[in-house]
């Protein structure tokens, strides 16, 4: 009976379980930067950088894992199947330097909107980051930005 059901609720989709931890994170880095309605020059250049650094990918390499991980972010329904595989494939110091990684995405146009905000606040805890942490995280982009000073 409960295998009815679930199969009732399954979509001809692939198991949201599907999605590599490098996947994940890239739709994640694109999630954030389009956070404001706005993916501009300045936020994929940091979205690409940012793959190519955390993965050790090439330039090429960087462009199609964004690709592919753009594709599959616009058609999910929302950011658990990716979160999941974050909270489940890193170490705690691993999703708190994740979190860095997103906060500068956020911040790389040196402004932060509520819905930049309100994400931030949703991401922290699905990938098991504390709001201390993800705050320090924070501080820790903006002064590498300069903009708190040394």
């Amino acid at each position: 009976m409960i295998d009815v059901l679930r199969n009732l609720f399954r979509t001809h989709e692939a198991p949201r379980a599907d999605v590599s931890l490098e996947v994940a994170v890239a739709a994640l880095l694109i999630e954030a930067a389009r956070a404001d309605d706005i993916y501009d020059q300045d936020e994929r250049r940091a979205v690409l950088r940012l793959l190519q650094d955390m993965f050790t990918l090439s330039s090429a390499q960087a462009q199609t894992l964004h690709d592919e991980a753009d594709a599959i972010q616009q058609q999910a329904a929302d950011s658990v199947r990716f979160t999941r595989v974050i909270k489940n494939a890193m170490s705690e110091e691993e999703r708190i330097t994740l979190m860095e990684a997103l906060w500068h995405v956020v911040l790389v146009d040196h402004q932060r909107a509520p819905d930049e905000d309100a994400l931030m606040r949703r991401l922290a805890p699905l990938v098991a980051v504390g709001d201390h942490d993800s705050a320090a995280a924070r501080r820790r982009v903006l002064t590498r930005m300069g903009e708190l000073g040394a």
